[in-house]
């Protein structure tokens, strides 16, 4: 018996404690990440945002979260009802899943897999799979449309955010996001070098961002003019909130994946006191938290583009210069003697 602990019962308590630990936050903040967005927007269009439920509103997202529930599922008549409800399941848990190889702090990492950025490759390319099944499974054209929409416009991001991931490798010579963020630790500094080289690509790796989450201004899946809410329209109830939660569990994971890539992950900026004194994990919440702030304020700020307009800046802008960044790294990094050992720098 205490073989059978030691072998397999306590090893599996462990990890699936370890689960819980990362996923509860994880729905927390993406409850709080709704408040968030209504007030960030409500301060800069001059509103005062969620202010009635709790103090300060901090109680709206319990409120919204028990409107949900507490709603009828409606099921369409037509629908191929397996598919219409295993899609939205799909989609919101593709979007946990990913954070086991994202890491935390040194040695804080769920999976810490060598092949850790195609996991999350896969896994992001995996998220098109959910809204084309909703589309289809609704028999609804307004919703199969826009679920057409939101695969073009997904895989046409995904094939720029790909070459921006390689030129990321091409500098640190490693799958590994833990070697990846270990690569950005300069001489008591954050690596600027490192930084300056990829600038243009994390700008190109943002706006990606936006598009893949199907966020504003490249939110064409979900415009209500044209679709009456797009791949989504037959949903409600919890059905609907799991692909609304699902949106908002991808801001964070890719705003996590921006600060592993390009921000140094858990390390302060300057690595002396009093930076250094605060922990890793906070660190990497403060990043992942700047670049949501990123996303709210482009929801704020920007129209919505059209659908030529997004799918033009996708292929003929994006792609050609990710690209052509990928060659003038490889091409940097050879004439100055930079190229990072195999398995990491």
């Amino acid at each position: 018996m205490a073989e059978l602990w030691d072998s397999y019962i306590w090893p599996t308590a462990w990890i699936v404690i370890l689960i819980v630990l990362i996923v509860t936050p994880i729905l927390l903040s993406v409850a709080y990440l709704t408040l968030a967005e209504r007030k960030v927007i409500g301060w800069m269009q001059y509103r005062k945002g969620p202010n009635v439920v709790g103090p300060f509103g901090l109680l709206q997202p319990l409120a919204d979260g028990a409107k949900l529930f507490l709603k009828e599922t409606i099921v369409p008549s037509g629908s191929n009802r397996i598919i219409f409800v295993l899609a939205p399941m799909i989609t919101f848990i593709l979007s946990l899943i990913a954070w086991a190889v994202i890491p935390f702090d040194s040695g804080w990492v769920l999976a810490d897999i060598n092949v850790g950025v195609l996991y999350l490759f896969a896994i992001s390319s995996l998220g098109v799979y959910g809204i084309i099944m909703a589309g289809w499974a609704s028999n609804s054209k307004y919703a199969f449309y826009g679920a057409l929409r939101s695969a073009a416009q997904m895989v046409s991001y995904e094939v720029s955010i790909g070459f921006v991931i390689v030129t990321v490798l091409l500098a640190v010579g490693s799958l590994n996001l833990t070697q990846v963020v270990e690569s950005q630790a300069g001489d008591g500094f954050w690596n600027w070098h490192f930084f300056g080289i990829l600038f243009p690509m994390f700008i190109v790796f943002i706006i990606s961002a936006l598009a893949e989450t199907n966020r504003a201004p490249f939110d064409l899946p979900e415009a209500e003019a044209e679709l009456v809410s797009g791949y989504n329209v037959e949903y409600s109830s919890m059905t609907f909130a799991m692909f609304f939660l699902g949106e908002y569990a991808n801001m964070i994971l890719m705003s996590g994946m921006t600060a592993v890539l390009f921000l140094g992950g858990w390390l302060p900026p300057i690595d002396i006191a009093p930076f250094n004194w605060i922990p890793g994990p906070i660190w990497f919440a403060l990043k992942i938290a700047a670049c949501l702030f990123i996303f709210l304020w482009v929801r704020a700020t920007f129209p919505r583009y059209r659908y030529d307009q997004l799918m033009r800046l996708g292929w003929k802008v994006f792609l050609p210069l990710s690209l052509l960044w990928v060659v003038l790294t490889a091409g940097y990094l050879l004439a100055t003697n930079q190229v990072p050992p195999a398995g990491g720098a």
